[in-house]
C-alpha cells in the first residue's frame, strides 16, 4: 500500500479491531464503541457510535513509500516499510516479547541499486516470502522476492552498504533475494494470486501486466497494457483483477488474458486507490484525486466466465462519508459488512457503513418484502390502520370483487354495486345508470318503435338526448296540496321523458309516474331524497306526508317535523316573513336535500341554481330537476357544463349524461388515472351497445391489464368465466379455434366450415359429432379424401356414430342416454394418445378404461 505523505490506512489481518494509519509515521489505532470506558479517554470520534483509540506510534521508519502487515498472527504487528532508496525494513507497533519478532524487528533488506520501492506485498501460503517492487534500473531486476528468515551474507555486501547500515554483524541486513525478477523495467503494483499454491504473482510493470510463475522463472505471462497501478484481486473470485491507469479501472479475467473484460471510465481526475470489498462478492471502490466521494461498481451479476460479446451490466453508486472535506483514502473493513473506514489529508477520520440497494417486490395480493444485504424482510400488516389501509387499497377491492363476481349480473344489473361493497355512492350511481340504460334499451326492442336510431339514443347518454329534443312544450300546473294556487312553468317533451327515465325517476309507460320511485325510496329510508322529490313534482303534501313518516320511523329523525312544519306554511309572497326566513336558514341545514327544497320554494322560476349547482346532491337528481324546470335554452347550456365537470373530476355519476359513447370513454379514462379501477372500467364498457366503443384502444387496454390481474391472483376460473361474459357482450372479441383435428396426410383442418364437400350441410353433425345415425357422415378427409383413423375397438372409421362395441354393457347405454345431449356429443369426439397415436371415439374410449 502506497502512503507516501498522504495518510493510508492499513486494516490489521488479525484484529478486526485495529488499523494502522500511515504518512510520515506509523499510528496503530483501536476502534471500539463510542460510549466504552477502554475507547473513552482520549478517544477520536469515527461516528456516532464510534470512536478511535491510539494505541502507539512508530516514528523509526522515514522516507516511507509502502507499507505492508505481516499476514500471520504471530509476530503480532510486524509491518514492511519500504523506503525511497529502495529498502525494506522490518518494523512493529507496540511491544511484543515474543522471540521470533525480536529477530525480525530492525531487519533490513537490501537491493543491488538504490531507487524508490513503490510496493510491498506478503505471501499469504509461505509468509517467509516478502515481494518488493522498485523503480527501474538498467542493470537490476524491479521485483524482488526476500526470504525474511535468511542470514547476513558479509561477502556481497558493499563497504557503502556497511557503513549506510551500521550493524553488519548483527545479520540484521540481507542483500540476497530468493528470486530477482522483471529485469530493466519498473514495477508499480504487485499481488499475489490464491491460486497454484500461491506461486504466481502478478505485477504492474512499465508497460505491461505480468503473471511470474514461481515455479519457473523463466516462464511470463503478460499483456501489453497502461492500467498497471494498483492491481488487486477479488477475494470472492479468484480469476477477477481490478487495475488501473489515470482515470480508467481494467477488469480482468485471468483465464482470458488477451485483454479487459470492460473498462469503467472515472471522471477526468486521475484515481489513487481501488479496493474490492472483502464482504461483498462483485463491489468495487474507487477512489479519485481531491475527491470526497467514494464510488461504488456492482458486478454481482456479471457473467462467467466472460464472452467476447458480452457486455456484463454494472451498476454505478456514489457515497459520501464526509460531509465536504477531501478524502486521502479508504479501506474496507475485512469483516463488518460493507463496512469502511476513511481518512482526510490532515488525519480525520470517519467510519462509514455503506447501505445497501434494497430491493422491493409487491407481490399481486399486495404482501410487499424487500431484500437489503443479506437479508430479507417481510411487511407484516398492523391489525389496526394496516387493515383500514388494505381496505383503500383498489388492488385489495378488486380482489375481492372478483371473488363476489362483481360485474357479472347481467339480469339486475344494479345488483352490482351491492356486490361491490355497496359503500360507493359513484358505483351505486353507475350501475343503476346502466341498468336503466339496458331496461329502457330492452323495452324499445320489445316494441320495434324506431329501433336503431332510438336505442343508439339511450346509449348516448342524456347530454345527446337533450340537444335531439325537440317539440318542447311548457305546461304551467298548480301546487298539489298547498292553499296557494300559484302555476309553476315546467316543460315536456318525448326526450325529456326519456332522460327521467335514465335518472330513475319514471318508469315507462302511458303517463308519468313518480310515486313508484317514492315508494322504493321510502323502503330504502331515504326521507329527505323523497320529499325533495315529491316537492319537485309540485306534490307538496306528499312531501310533508313522507317527512312526517321518516320522523316517526325507526332511528328516524324527529327533526324532520320541523321541516314538514315549515313546509306547511309555504306563501308564494314576495316579501312575506316565511319566505325571507327560508332563505336566510336553508343554509344552515345540513341535510342537502332538505336545503334544496326550500332553495326550490324561495327561487324564481328559471332561476334555480341554488338546487343545480349543490354538489352534495346526487347527479343524476339534479338532471332530473334540469329536465324538468329548465328551458331549451339553459338545459343544455346546464348538461354541457356538469358533464366537462364530471369527466375532468372522473366522476362515475356523468357517465349518465355521457352515455357509453367516447365522452363515457373520456370520463372513464379520468376515473382509472385517478382510481386504477380498470375492473368498473372494463365491466361498464363491455355493457356498452357493441360498436366503436370497445373499439377502443384504452377499453381494450383496461380490459387486457384486468384479465392480466385475474392471472396474476391465480384466479384461472374468474378469468375464464369474465372472457365468456366479453365473448356474448362483444362477439368481435371471441378468439379462434387455436386446436383442431388434422389430416394426418395433406394437413389440412378436418372442420365443418371446410368448402371441399359443398353438396353436404355445413353441419358439425357431418363430422360425427351428432350421434344420430340418419345424418350424413364423413369417414374421409374433405381435403385428400384419404380415409380417417379408425377407431382402436370398433374398428370403424372416425367420423361415424358411437354404438355399442365389446366391453360396453347395457348399464353404460342407459347411463349414456340420461345424459345431457350436449354432453352425449363427446362420445363420438376424436380422442388419442400423444405418444402411440392411438385412440378412437371418447365413448369408447371411456368404456374401455372403465
Amino acid at each position: 500500500m502506497s502512503s507516501g505523505y498522504k495518510p493510508d490506512i492499513l486494516w490489521s489481518p488479525h484484529h478486526a479491531d485495529r488499523y494502522v494509519i500511515c504518512d510520515t509515521e506509523l499510528s496503530l489505532y483501536r476502534i471500539g464503541p463510542a460510549g466504552n470506558s477502554e475507547t473513552k479517554a482520549g478517544a477520536l470520534p469515527l461516528s456516532e457510535e464510534t470512536a478511535a483509540t491510539l494505541l502507539a506510534i512508530n516514528s523509526d521508519a522515514p522516507y516511507m513509500k509502502c507499507v505492508a502487515w505481516y499476514p500471520k498472527q504471530e509476530p503480532e504487528c510486524l509491518l514492511a516499510v519500504g523506503q525511497a532508496n529502495g529498502r525494506v525494513v522490518l518494523t512493529s507497533l507496540g511491544q511484543s516479547h515474543n522471540s521470533k519478532c525480536k529477530e525480525l524487528v530492525g531487519k533490513e533488506f537490501v537491493p543491488k541499486h538504490a531507487r524508490q520501492c513503490n510496493t510491498l506485498a506478503w505471501n499469504p501460503v509461505d509468509s517467509n516470502w516478502l515481494a518488493a517492487g522498485l523503480d527501474k534500473h538498467r542493470a537490476d531486476f524491479s521485483v524482488l522476492i526476500w526470504d525474511i528468515s535468511s542470514k547476513f551474507s558479509p561477502e556481497a555486501v558493499p563497504a557503502e552498504k556497511v557503513r549506510l547500515s551500521g550493524d553488519v554483524d548483527s545479520g540484521l541486513v540481507v542483500t540476497k533475494p530468493l528470486y530477482e525478477l522483471g529485469q530493466n523495467d519498473a514495477c508499480l503494483s504487485l499481488c499475489w494470486l490464491p491460486r497454484d499454491h500461491q506461486k504466481l504473482l502478478l505485477a504492474g510493470m512499465h508497460r505491461n501486466l505480468a503473471i511470474f510463475d514461481l515455479r519457473n522463472t523463466s516462464q511470463k505471462t503478460f499483456v501489453n497494457t497502461k492500467a498497471i497501478q494498483g492491481v488487486t484481486v477479488d477475494p470472492h473470485f479468484q480469476d477477477r483483477v481490478a487495475s488501473f491507469f489515470e482515470g480508467q479501472v481494467a477488469i480482468w479475467d485471468l483465464r482470458k488474458f488477451e485483454k479487459p473484460v470492460f473498462t469503467l471510465t472515472e471522471q477526468s481526475k486521475p484515481l489513487t486507490k481501488v479496493a474490492w470489498c472483502p464482504t461483498r462478492m462483485g463491489l468495487l471502490a474507487t477512489l479519485t484525486r481531491d475527491s470526497n466521494i467514494i464510488r461504488l461498481y456492482d458486478m454481482q451479476h456479471t457473467p462467467m466466465p466472460f464472452g467476447d460479446e458480452v457486455e456484463p451490466t454494472i451498476i454505478e453508486r456514489s457515497v459520501q462519508p464526509c460531509s465536504e472535506s477531501i478524502i486521502s483514502s479508504f479501506a474496507w473493513h475485512p469483516s463488518a459488512q460493507n463496512r469502511m473506514v476513511v481518512v482526510s489529508p490532515n488525519r480525520v477520520m470517519n467510519d462509514f457503513t455503506v447501505f445497501e440497494r434494497i430491493s422491493l417486490a409487491w407481490s399481486s395480493t399486495t404482501a410487499l418484502m424487500w431484500a437489503c444485504g443479506r437479508h430479507l424482510y417481510e411487511c407484516a400488516e398492523d391489525a389496526g390502520q394496516g387493515a383500514a389501509a388494505a381496505e383503500k387499497d383498489i388492488a385489495t377491492k378488486m380482489r375481492e370483487r372478483a371473488q363476489s363476481r362483481y360485474g357479472h349480473d347481467t339480469v339486475q344489473v344494479w345488483r352490482n354495486h351491492v356486490l361491490a361493497g355497496g359503500d360507493d355512492p359513484q358505483l351505486r350511481s353507475l350501475w343503476y345508470t346502466l341498468h336503466y340504460i339496458l331496461h329502457c334499451s330492452y323495452t324499445e326492442n320489445v316494441e320495434q318503435k324506431q329501433q336503431s336510431s332510438k336505442q343508439s339514443l339511450i346509449y348516448s347518454g342524456i347530454k345527446h338526448i337533450v340537444k335531439s329534443s325537440s317539440g318542447t312544450i311548457e305546461t304551467r300546473r298548480c301546487w298539489s296540496g298547498s292553499d296557494r294556487q300559484t302555476d309553476v312553468p315546467r316543460y315536456h317533451s318525448e326526450e325529456r321523458s326519456l332522460a327521467l327515465q335514465l335518472c330513475g325517476w319514471i318508469s315507462r309507460g302511458p303517463d308519468i309516474d313518480v310515486e313508484p320511485f317514492l315508494k322504493s325510496l321510502e323502503q330504502e329510508g331515504e326521507w329527505e331524497r323523497a320529499a325533495a322529490v315529491a316537492l319537485f313534482n309540485l306534490d307538496i303534501r306528499r312531501a310533508i306526508q313522507i317527512l312526517n313518516k321518516g320522523a316517526s320511523a325507526e332511528k328516524g329523525d324527529l327533526n324532520l317535523n320541523v321541516v314538514a312544519m315549515a313546509l306547511s306554511g309555504y306563501t308564494d309572497e314576495k316579501n312575506s316573513l316565511w319566505r325571507e326566513m327560508c332563505s336566510s336558514l336553508r343554509l344552515q341545514l345540513k341535510k342537502p336535500y332538505l336545503c334544496i327544497m326550500f332553495a326550490f320554494l324561495t327561487s324564481e322560476p328559471g332561476a334555480y341554481d341554488a338546487v343545480l349547482y349543490e354538489s352534495r346532491v346526487a347527479v343524476r337528481d339534479r338532471v332530473a330537476f334540469a329536465c324538468m324546470f329548465l328551458n331549451d335554452a339553459q338545459l343544455p347550456r346546464y348538461i354541457d357544463k356538469l358533464t366537462n365537470e364530471m369527466k375532468e373530476a372522473g366522476n362515475l355519476e356523468g357517465i349518465l349524461l355521457t352515455g357509453l359513447t367516447k365522452d363515457g370513454v373520456d370520463l372513464m379514462e379520468s376515473h382509472v388515472d385517478r382510481t386504477g379501477d380498470v375492473q368498473t372500467a372494463s365491466f361498464c364498457m363491455l355493457k356498452g351497445s357493441p360498436g366503436e366503443v370497445l373499439k377502443d384502444p384504452r377499453v381494450q387496454c383496461w380490459i387486457e391489464n384486468y384479465r392480466n390481474l385475474l392471472d396474476a391472483w391465480r384466479f384461472w376460473h374468474k378469468r375464464a368465466e369474465f372472457d365468456i361474459h366479453r365473448s356474448k357482450l362483444d362477439p368481435s372479441s371471441k378468439p379462434l379455434a387455436q386446436v383442431f383435428v388434422s389430416c394426418n396426410f395433406c394437413g389440412k383442418s378436418i372442420s365443418y366450415s371446410c368448402s371441399a364437400i359443398p353438396h353436404q350441410g355445413r353441419g358439425f353433425s357431418q363430422y360425427g359429432v351428432s350421434g344420430s345415425p340418419t345424418k350424413s357422415k364423413v369417414t374421409s378427409c374433405p381435403g385428400c379424401r384419404k380415409p380417417l383413423p379408425r377407431c382402436a375397438l370398433c374398428l370403424m372409421n372416425m367420423g361415424t356414430p358411437v354404438s355399442s362395441c365389446p366391453g360396453t354393457g347395457k348399464a353404460d347405454e342407459k347411463a349414456d342416454l340420461t345424459r345431457d345431449k350436449k354432453l352425449a356429443q363427446f362420445n363420438n369426439w376424436f380422442t388419442w394418445c400423444h405418444n402411440c397415436r392411438h385412440g378412437g371415439h371418447a365413448g369408447h374410449m371411456l368404456s374401455w378404461f372403465r
